[in-house]
């Protein structure tokens, strides 16, 4: 799991993550009782993960939360990768096609898996200035779900392929706290009613908010999400085709 200013937690990807962020989309709460279990909160969520997970592995990033991961029940065709390059954290999920190409774009070795080709692509995105990020997203072909965490920056970067093919979901906790999961027990159970799919096709960024990596020009239309007895539980998006916005950057750090 992982925790980052507005909280976000991840669950299985190659992660189950918790982390706080200022911008994490206000669709994603419910008023009222969310039905979440008020008592997984900060280290008790952590604690909980490794119960269930036994032999998971948690990376405490302090202030901003936590990461954690389970190598369990792997999917041999979308297999859990954690990694870690100049500080930069990455729990990826999934299997990127065009490997071969992406190495030799940032000049990586042989030996690179997909978890640090995301990583690098990230920190090209950090040095380049106005290279949208975006960009970082679109470059990478295949089916995949990854979080990055930048310990120096406290930053986040979160993205799902265009056809969702990696199990991948979030909501908010008691506490506000972003949470995401391959999961979908652990992120119900956590965050109740507001628990939702991650929008496939998409990208987070702790600068940006939620965009579209497809149409990043274009805003994303919310579209609630109504369970069995009627009654508003998360949200879904979908790009509004006659909304436009102006491109968004990462600053360099």
């Amino acid at each position: 799991m992982f925790r980052h200013p507005r909280n976000m937690a991840v669950t299985r990807i190659a992660v189950r993550a918790v982390l706080r962020n200022p911008k994490s989309p206000d669709a994603l709460n419910v008023p009222g009782d969310s039905g979440a279990d008020s008592t997984l909160n900060n280290g008790f969520l952590a604690a909980h993960f490794a119960s269930i997970h036994p032999g998971s592995v948690t990376v405490n990033l302090g202030s901003s939360g936590f990461m954690a991961y389970s190598l369990e029940k792997k999917n041999s065709l979308l297999p859990r990768i954690f990694a870690v390059v100049d500080d930069i954290f990455c729990l990826f999920q999934g299997h990127i096609e065009n490997v071969a190409i992406l190495k030799q774009q940032y000049g990586l070795n042989k030996t690179a898996n997909e978890g640090i080709i995301v990583i690098e692509a990230c920190r090209t995105l950090q040095d380049r200035g106005p290279y949208p990020p975006d960009q970082v997203v679109r470059d990478i072909q295949g089916k995949f779900a990854f979080v990055i965490y930048y310990n120096f920056s406290k930053d986040t970067f979160i993205a799902s392929d265009a056809n969702g093919s990696v199990p991948f979901f979030w909501g908010t906790n008691a506490e506000s706290h972003l949470v995401l999961a391959d999961d979908t027990e652990t992120v119900k159970k956590v965050c109740g009613k507001t628990f939702a799919p991650f929008p496939k096709g998409c990208f987070f960024t702790s600068s940006g908010g939620l965009r579209s990596y497809e149409h990043p020009l274009n805003e994303l239309k919310l579209v609630p999400r109504v369970d069995s007895s009627g009654h508003v539980c998360g949200a879904t998006f979908s790009v509004d085709v006659e909304a436009k916005k102006e491109s968004i950057g990462v600053k360099k750090k």
